[in-house]
């Protein structure tokens, strides 16, 4: 017969698990921050931490490792909590977004490349103008803006307003 105190009684302190999930989305939301945009691939840096996260805090009380449902939960709960939290945030406290959120920052200026920039996001200029490439531009004079996204995407402004083709996709098999 199955123990359900075991499984629906919290086997930690619920302030504990609070505390747990809060400094470890805030560390990590600070880490994320520190390494740049480029790293988060389509997704923003958040939104990959709340997934990662959640499963986390759901992975033991889901494997029946010896925690509660509701540890887990509450981990969960904690995490999406301080997510929506830091949103709102940003959107309330637009100079608090600044810090809160990534802003997109300038590859191409003037048909210039922006090395500190580039150098901050760990980008050669091969890989600018390979991205460059896939959106139909192949000379950088051609290039008013070029902005790497909060995203991890780059977005192209050409000189006199002319339309960028869409990236090319990876085929699917």
């Amino acid at each position: 017969m199955p123990d359900w105190s075991a499984v629906f009684v919290p086997s930690v302190p619920p302030l504990e698990l609070f505390l747990r999930g809060t400094i470890s989305f805030l560390v990590l939301l600070a880490m994320m921050r520190v390494i740049g945009q480029r790293e988060s691939g389509g997704l923003g840096i958040s939104d990959i931490l709340l997934v990662v996260l959640v499963a986390e805090a759901m992975a033991p009380s889901l494997e029946g490792d010896s925690s509660a449902i509701p540890d887990g939960l509450l981990v969960a709960a904690t995490i999406v909590f301080w997510s929506l939290t830091i949103d709102a945030m940003a959107y309330r406290w637009p100079p608090l977004a600044h810090v809160l959120k990534a802003r997109p920052r300038p590859l191409v200026e003037d048909g210039r490349v922006n090395r500190r920039a580039l150098r901050r996001e760990l980008m050669t200029e091969e890989e600018v103008m390979a991205q460059l490439r896939l959106h139909g531009v192949d000379d950088l004079s051609d290039v008013s803006r070029a902005y790497l996204e909060p995203n991890g995407m780059i977005s192209i402004i050409r000189r006199g307003g002319g339309e960028t083709d869409e990236p090319a996709r990876p085929e699917t098999l």
